[in-house]
């Protein structure tokens, strides 16, 4: 698999532990080191560490039945051992309260920046996600 290919199939093992809910996955595609970073467009907006951001993926994931996501015009560059993607990301699904028993369908446009390093594999090591408003 060459790079490119297999640097966005990270990007889709994200997304898609919200569909199959299978959340095992997160763990093995980020960089489980201090230099890991995201930012989210979802509360809270500080800059998290590893575990912070696997907990608040995990929770967010377990929160959105019908989740379904598309990535959109994707751009992958490649620098040696670092890549960068932006694309577009159209998020959506219900938001599920099971305390209250209710839901609210949420649909999020959104851009997405991935920074990715290759120690051997290639990990995530920076996330950066923000809602287009319109």
């Amino acid at each position: 698999m060459i790079d490119s290919e297999e640097i966005i199939k990270i990007i889709e093992t994200l997304f898609q532990a919200g569909v199959t809910k299978d959340l095992t996955k997160l763990k093995e595609i980020h960089l489980d080191d201090s230099r890991f970073s995201s930012f989210s467009d979802l509360p809270p907006y500080d800059l998290k560490d590893y575990q912070t951001t696997i907990e608040l993926e995990e929770l967010r994931f377990v929160s959105i039945s019908d989740y379904s996501y598309e990535i959109k015009n994707p751009k992958i560059s490649i620098f040696g051992d670092t890549a960068i993607v932006a694309m577009e990301l159209i998020q959506q699904g219900m938001l599920v309260d099971n305390k209250a028993f209710t839901g609210e369908h949420m649909k999020i446009n959104g851009r997405a920046t991935f920074v990715l390093i290759k120690q051997p594999t290639w990990k995530i090591v920076h996330i950066h996600l923000s809602k287009i408003e319109r």
